[in-house]
């Protein structure tokens, strides 16, 4: 393998990193129903390389956002 294959093979991983905790941060601002679907929504995002995908086409509107004025 050259070094430019080696560089787009980190590129396409860094991205596909990013877009995991992008998604571990928002199941965490989220309020699913229960701790256990929020546990399962992150199991979910860990999944290696298409976890973000899933979470982002079926889990994104599933939780809420908690409002800001109950405390």
């Amino acid at each position: 393998m050259d070094i430019a294959t080696i560089f787009f093979w980190i590129k396409i991983g860094v991205v596909f990193y990013i877009f995991t905790i992008a998604a571990i941060i928002d199941i965490a601002r989220k309020d699913f129903g229960s701790i256990g679907m929020q546990a399962l929504w992150a199991f979910i995002a860990l999944i290696p390389f298409i976890g973000w995908l899933i979470y982002l086409v079926v889990g994104y509107r599933k939780g809420r956002k908690p409002d800001p004025h109950i405390s």
